[in-house]
């Protein structure tokens, strides 16, 4: 019944009826762009996030093989390929630094020789 006396109220100030649902639709559709628009600003914000974990949690991994490798050739427990895999482990790092980084933000810049 509410609505009835509403939609009344408006049909009696005659054109002023248009303007203001014309009004309301242009303000919905700008909070649904604006919507839109904040949706996909999230969605990337946590894709590069994501993105970040992934590239932190493959470059501990090498910084893992990295260090056993470099303990155990130190160490003399090392096998003989033990120096090949360093130096692949220092390759992959230096690659996913190079292409995605390490995921450290925070971490100081890397040195520039």
């Amino acid at each position: 019944m509410g609505s009835g006396l509403v939609w009344y109220q408006l049909r009696d100030v005659g054109g002023a009826e248009v303007g203001l649902m014309d009004r309301v639709r242009e303000q919905a559709a700008q909070v649904a762009q604006r919507t839109a628009q904040v949706t996909q600003e999230a969605a990337q914000q946590g894709r590069a996030k994501l993105d970040q974990a992934q590239a932190k949690r493959r470059a501990d991994a090498m910084f893992r093989d990295l260090g056993a490798a470099v303990y155990a050739e130190r160490t003399g427990r090392g096998g003989t390929d033990t120096a090949d895999k360093i130096e692949r482990l220092v390759t992959a790092l230096s690659q996913q630094e190079a292409e995605q980084g390490l995921g450290d933000t925070d971490g100081p810049a890397p040195p520039t020789a």
